[in-house]
């Protein structure tokens, strides 16, 4: 079934209205009609099963069945720390990321980062990222859109997570996989995680000590040296494996 997120505000109690450009994808794409149904998020933590009740010119106007009361949210909030990828990678690291569960993703630019953003430029790319997270939500029935954040410096990403409750740093001089499957047996329903990606070239040893000292857990993602844009993907998966029952 078709999920579409509608604007709190849109949300009545037996009736829902969309609004903006989603009207024409269900009207003259999908070709839906009265009596369909699909489904409504509100964006946040809400999902209703609905049937559409009629059309209007700029709007879609819709009954509401039931609360999906299951929801598609992993029991945890993960945020990933994605080191600023060549070129148009991190639109890949944001669609696939969305789609494996995760909260929020924050853009960080580290002493390697090759890409370098002046304020403009970063406007412009949060938000193109932003348009993609909210695609790959709909594509993955999310009832959540995860932000993504304006870019951060690596001191500053670091400060952001210094209360979370689990703090993860794929490293390529981290301990075994016997250590890291510590570390992850320990991860519950209801943590925040933090998850630290490191950018083409990794991260540098000063970057690796301060993270240490403010509580974060170098781990390994296995024997293979994985490209940025997989590494993020890799520990979400074993994230998601761990949390979901």
């Amino acid at each position: 079934m078709y999920l579409f997120f509608v604007d709190g505000q849109e949300i009545g109690e037996t009736t829902a209205r969309i609004a903006g450009p989603d009207v024409n994808h269900i009207k003259n794409v999908l070709r839906m009609k009265p009596g369909d149904g699909l489904r409504i998020s509100d964006g946040e933590s809400l999902c209703y099963n609905c049937r559409i009740q009629a059309f209007e010119e700029d709007a879609v106007l819709l009954s509401l069945l039931s609360r999906d009361e299951d929801g598609t949210e992993l029991p945890a909030k993960i945020v990933l720390f994605q080191g600023l990828p060549k070129g148009d990678k991190m639109e890949l690291v944001i669609q696939k990321n969305v789609e494996l569960g995760v909260s929020r993703i924050v853009p960080v630019a580290t002493r390697r980062s090759v890409v370098k953003l002046d304020a403009k430029k970063a406007e412009a790319k949060v938000r193109r990222w932003r348009a993609i997270s909210e695609s790959a939500a709909k594509q993955s029935k999310r009832t959540v859109v995860p932000e993504v954040s304006g870019v951060l410096s690596f001191k500053e990403a670091v400060d952001l997570a210094a209360d979370f409750d689990c703090k993860l740093f794929p490293y390529e001089h981290a301990e075994g996989m016997g250590e890291t499957r510590k570390i992850l047996s320990a991860v519950r329903p209801g943590m925040s995680i933090a998850a630290f990606i490191g950018p083409e070239g990794g991260f540098e040893e000063e970057e690796v000590d301060y993270a240490r000292e403010r509580g974060f857990l170098p781990i390994t993602l296995g024997r293979r040296i994985l490209r940025t844009e997989t590494a993020g993907m890799a520990l979400l998966a074993a994230l998601m494996f761990q949390l979901e029952k």
